[in-house]
C-alpha cells in the first residue's frame, strides 16, 4: 500500500475507520504512565499539517490519515504551511524536501523557530545518507522516502507522538519531583537541548570532586545557575558542608576585592573562602579580576591557603573554585590581561553555555518553569502559555537570553490574569502590536504601518483634514486618498 507521483494504490486497501479517542497503543490504558499529563483534559485528535506540492499524494495521505483519527491539514507550499502553523498549533509536520518556493529544509528551519514543540518528518524522492545526516542536524526527528507507504507513515506518526507523550510526561514529572522535594528553582538546569544536557551531566560528574570548573557563556546564559547545580551535586556526595557564596568580581571595588575575598586580619573579618567553608565560592566575571588578586587566587587553588590582608602565616580552606566570564579569557591571556597560569589552572574542566538563540528548543521548557516559579511567588495561578505566546517566545532574539526571557515571564505573571500568558501579557519588545513597522521585515510593509500610525496621529492631534493634510505636507485629496487605502476610521 503506497503512493507514488502518478497514481495511488492506497485508496483500494484502505483500513477501517477508527474514532479519534480509541488508540491501538496498550501504554495509553486508563492509569498508565501515558496517562499522567492526559488524564487532567480532554484527549483531542492529533494535530498532522501535510506539505507537498503534488496533490495526488498530499489527498492520498490526508484522507488515509483523516480515516485513522487524526486532524489533518493539507497544503501545497511551505509558504502556506507557516502561514497556518502562524494560526493554529500542529503536533507533526509531514514535508516534501522538493517544493516550489520555500523547500522542504527551510520549512523545518522555520518551524524549529515558531514551533518548537512541533515534530518535522521530512520526505524526499533522493534519500541519501548525506540528505539524511542533514535533515537531522536540521532538527528533523525523521524522514519518509517515496513511494511512500501508507502504514510505513502511520507506525512512523504513532512512534513519534508516543515520544512527544513521553517527553511530556518527563517534563512534568521533573517539574512534580522538583515541587515535592521543594528544590531550589535557581539551583536547576533546566533545558533538553544537547548543550543543556551535557551541562546537566558535567555538573552530575565534576561535582563530586575538588576540581575547579570554569564556565563560559554570554551575560544571562544561566551561568550561575549551572554552578549551583555543581555545588548540589557536591553536597550530595557528601564532600563536605558548606555554602555557595556568589561573587560579582566587576562588581566591587578594586581596592576592597582582596579585603572581601581573603579577609583582614586587623579588622578580624573574614574573607568569602573562610566562610565558605568546605562549599563552593563562585566568582563570576572572573576577567575582571585585578592582576594582584590574580596572583593570590592562583595559591587559593594551587596550595588550599589564603593570605588575609595583615596576616603572616598562610590559612587553609576547604573551598572550591568555580569562575564564569563573558570574555574570552585564551584572547585576555593573549592579551596579557589575565594571568596565564591561572587561566590553565582553572580551565581544567571548563563548559560553554551557548546563548538562548541557539538552543531554541529549550524555551518552552525554560519558558513554563519560569512561569511557575514567578506564579508561585505571586500567589496566582497560571497553567502554562498559549500556543500563539510560545510562538512568540521561540521566536525572538533573547539578547540578554535566560534572564530577560525570565523577565518576560515575570511581567506576564503579573500583569497577566491566567490561567494561560497570552501574547497582550508578553512585554511589546516580544509581542509587537499588529501595525508596529518593526513587526515586518520587508521595507515597503514598514514604511505603510508607519505612514498610517503617522496619519492617525495627525488625526486625532488636527482633527480638521485640512489642517491635517497641511501639516503633513500633502494635498487635502492625497490624504483622503490614504485615509482610503489604509482604512483610517473618522
Amino acid at each position: 500500500m503506497y503512493i507514488t507521483s502518478g497514481r495511488t494504490q492506497a485508496l483500494s486497501h484502505r483500513a477501517p475507520q477508527r474514532r479519534a479517542s480509541q488508540s491501538s497503543d496498550p501504554t495509553d490504558k486508563a492509569g498508565s504512565p501515558n496517562r499522567l499529563i492526559s488524564r487532567h483534559c480532554v484527549k483531542t485528535p492529533d494535530r498532522i499539517l501535510i506539505v507537498d506540492d503534488e496533490p495526488v499524494i498530499r489527498e492520498t495521505l490526508a484522507e488515509f490519515l483523516q480515516q485513522e483519527g487524526f486532524a489533518v491539514v493539507a497544503v501545497g507550499s511551505g509558504e502556506d504551511a507557516l502561514q497556518r502553523a502562524a494560526k493554529q498549533r500542529f503536533d507533526v509536520v509531514l514535508c516534501d524536501v522538493n517544493l516550489p518556493g520555500l523547500d522542504g529544509i527551510e520549512v523545518l528551519e522555520r518551524f524549529a523557530r515558531v514551533s518548537p514543540e512541533t515534530f518535522v518528518v521530512l520526505i524526499t524522492a533522493y534519500a541519501t545518507v548525506e540528505t539524511a545526516v542533514e535533515a537531522f542536524q536540521k532538527g528533523a526527528h525523521d524522514y519518509l522516502m517515496k513511494p511512500i507507504i501508507l502504514r510505513e507513515v502511520l507506525g512512523k506518526l504513532r512512534r513519534l507522538l508516543r515520544q512527544r507523550e513521553l517527553h511530556r510526561e518527563n517534563q512534568w514529572l521533573r517539574r512534580e519531583l522538583n515541587r515535592l522535594a521543594e528544590a531550589e528553582p535557581g539551583e536547576m538546569v533546566v533545558g533538553q537541548s544537547p548543550a543543556m544536557r551535557a551541562a546537566a551531566d558535567l555538573a552530575k560528574k565534576v561535582g563530586p570532586t575538588p576540581s575547579p570548573v570554569l564556565i563560559l557563556g554570554e551575560s544571562g546564559t544561566g551561568k550561575e545557575l549551572l554552578a549551583r547545580a555543581v555545588h548540589r551535586f557536591a553536597a550530595a556526595a557528601r564532600r563536605g558542608e558548606g555554602k555557595f557564596i556568589p561573587v560579582n568580581c566587576g562588581a566591587i571595588a578594586e581596592d576592597m576585592i582582596e579585603e572581601q575575598l581573603f579577609g583582614h586580619v586587623t579588622r578580624g573579618q573574614p574573607g568569602v573562602f573562610e566562610n565558605a567553608g568546605a562549599g563552593t565560592v563562585f566568582l563570576d566575571e572572573i576577567g575582571e579580576l585585578p592582576a594582584a588578586v590574580q596572583t593570590k587566587l592562583l595559591r587559593v587553588i594551587e596550595q588550599r591557603e589564603v593570605f588575609p590582608v595583615g596576616a603572616n602565616e598562610p590559612e587553609t580552606i576547604a573551598a572550591r573554585v568555580i569562575a564564569a566570564t563573558n570574555k574570552d579569557l585564551a584572547a585576555e591571556v593573549a592579551e596579557g590581561r589575565f594571568r596565564a597560569d591561572l587561566f590553565y589552572r582553572l580551565n581544567v574542566v571548563s563548559v560553554t553555555l551557548p546563548p538562548l538563540r541557539d538552543r531554541r528548543e529549550d524555551i518552552p521548557e525554560l519558558a513554563h518553569f519560569l512561569l511557575a516559579k514567578h506564579a508561585r511567588a505571586l500567589g496566582k495561578r497560571f497553567t502554562g502559555v498559549s500556543h500563539d505566546a510560545l510562538q512568540l517566545l521561540a521566536g525572538y532574539s533573547w539578547k540578554g537570553n535566560v534572564r530577560e526571557l525570565e523577565n518576560a515571564l515575570q511581567r506576564a505573571a503579573i500583569l497577566g490574569d491566567g490561567p494561560l500568558v497570552t501574547p497582550a501579557d508578553l512585554p511589546p519588545d516580544v509581542a509587537p502590536q499588529p501595525a508596529d513597522p518593526s513587526a515586518v521585515d520587508e521595507l515597503n510593509a514598514a514604511v505603510e504601518r508607519f505612514e498610517k500610525r503617522h496619519i492617525e496621529r495627525m488625526l486625532r492631534v488636527a482633527p480638521d483634514k485640512r489642517e491635517a493634510a497641511r501639516r503633513l505636507g500633502i494635498g487635502l485629496s492625497s490624504l483622503y486618498r490614504k485615509i482610503e487605502q489604509y482604512g483610517i476610521g473618522g
